[in-house]
């Protein structure tokens, strides 16, 4: 696929051409364009225009029916945003079908229901000594869009998590300028096809392709232009986006790495903990920001979990390649480090052979670690891929102690039937997700971020229009 920027309405190609690799066999399948400065502040200019313009008097309404036109358009182009998202990140197709598409059209949809019913406070307030009116005054909070908005996206879930940024912008009001991931570039351009057809006006929606430092998502985070930035993608690269904005006070918010703890008590049912974990683990081969790489489990059924484990990482055939040879190469050096720090390698640890014209892909095997010390680069460094260390506790606060001795704090599991330690252990690990007995289980309406290296801010429902609108308050006396 070709993809191309699209800029006030237009389809656009300027720029060097630079090529799109399918990861699972690592031949080219496709090209983007990279966006020159020229064509990133075209995008801006586009935005702003459209915030004085048809964009920036639509009401809710209006607003409303056209993210309900995208999500309609999504539905009708199905098929080609899942072969898309499936040659892109070489993730099996069911998972593309059940979640990564259905859940873009589910975003647009939800947040044009969330326009209607979205309350705000008014307060009527005695001014003691006031000489003029009643002595009252009514004061009461507007919601006003912040401007152009740039819209940064990773290649892991690129057509979620664009959605999941771009719906909640455009609804709150605002123009979007958006990159995604120079290595997943194909649903974006999709989407802005079915924007352009669903009727938003110019500059409303923009779209630009290209690389981070020095390219695109530099100029487009440092451009003067840009009234907020929303970025999901690693620790570092969020930091230098950090000090890409800081001379111009640009508002943003942050959904960054993570090196997520299970905690694994003793009265868990251990075969739901086993699956959960693997899933947790290996889903999308560890390429989800919420997956699981630390697993504490309390001794009595340690060895047990380990096995299980390992044999459910030894069973899995249908799993997805690396995005790229270069992210291939970095899990494969952590496998190497993992050995050299003296693991214990339960299962995986290194590439497979197909046979087939997949040994041309990224792919590294599903591997169970054990045997490392909490201060191993192994136990501390974000990898994500397929992997996870198994290590042992003995009490609620050790494994509390171990699972918070992290520079992440993004998303945690708990398996355990107590209910009264569910209830205690959860608001305790320094983490902005807890789930029990279950992994990933999602209400779009509750907040979702991390704390610590992890992120700024909350996303979801009322969180996300709230990061995308400016309260205003109006004070008028009675």
């Amino acid at each position: 696929m070709k993809a191309e920027h699209y800029v006030d309405g237009a389809f656009v190609s300027a720029g060097t051409v630079f090529p799109v690799i399918d990861p699972v066999t690592g031949a080219g399948s496709g090209s983007a364009p990279e966006a020159t400065r020229e064509v990133v502040d075209a995008a801006v200019r586009a935005g702003r225009a459209a915030l004085k313009g048809a964009w920036g008097s639509a009401a809710d309404g209006e607003r409303a029916a056209a993210l309900r036109a995208v999500a309609d358009g999504i539905d009708a182009r199905f098929d080609e945003f899942v072969d898309a998202e499936v040659r892109d990140t070489g993730k099996p197709r069911e998972l593309a079908a059940t979640v990564d598409v259905p859940r873009a059209a589910g975003n647009f949809r939800a947040y044009a229901d969330l326009l209607y019913g979205r309350g705000e406070r008014a307060f009527t307030t005695a001014v003691p000594g006031w000489s003029g009116g009643s002595g009252q005054a009514l004061n009461y909070t507007v919601r006003r869009p912040l401007g152009v908005v740039a819209v940064i996206s990773p290649w892991n879930l690129p057509l979620l998590l664009l959605t999941w940024k771009v719906a909640p912008a455009l609804a709150a009001g605002n123009a979007v300028v958006a990159k995604p991931s120079e290595e997943t570039p194909s649903t974006a351009t999709l989407l802005a096809s079915v924007i352009n057809d669903a009727g938003l006006p110019a500059g409303a929606f923009n779209l630009v392709h290209g690389h981070g430092a020095g390219a695109a998502g530099e100029f487009l985070t440092g451009h003067p232009g840009v009234d907020a930035i929303a970025f999901t993608g690693e620790s570092a690269t969020g930091a230098a986006i950090m000090r890409n904005a800081a001379d111009h006070v640009t508002p943003l918010s942050f959904e960054l790495g993570g090196k997520n703890p299970a905690l694994v008590f003793a009265d868990a049912d251990l075969e739901a903990a086993v699956e959960g974990t693997a899933r947790s683990s290996f889903t999308h081969s560890g390429q989800i920001c919420l997956c699981t790489e630390r697993v504490y489990v309390e001794r009595p059924v340690f060895d047990e979990f380990v096995s299980r484990l390992g044999d459910r990482a030894r069973a899995l055939k249908d799993y997805g390649p690396m995005i790229s040879a270069a992210h291939r190469d970095k899990v494969l050096s952590y496998y190497r480090l993992a050995r050299e720090e003296g693991a214990t390698v339960v299962a995986g640890g290194g590439a497979p052979v197909f046979g087939d014209a997949r040994d041309g892909g990224f792919h590294v095997e599903p591997t169970v670690l054990t045997g490392l010390p909490p201060t191993a680069r192994t136990v501390r460094e974000e990898i994500f891929g397929p992997v996870c260390h198994v290590a042992p506790f003995d009490t609620e606060d050790e494994a509390l102690r171990l699972a918070n001795d992290s520079p992440y704090g993004l998303a945690a599991t708990v398996w355990t039937r107590d209910l009264s330690r569910a209830h205690r252990v959860a608001p305790r690990v320094e983490t902005g997700i807890v789930w029990v007995n279950c992994w990933n289980l999602r209400d779009l309406r509750t907040p979702f971020g991390g704390v610590k290296a992890s992120g700024i801010g909350r996303e979801g429902g009322e969180y996300s229009l709230d990061f995308f609108s400016e309260p205003v308050n109006v004070c008028i006396q009675i």
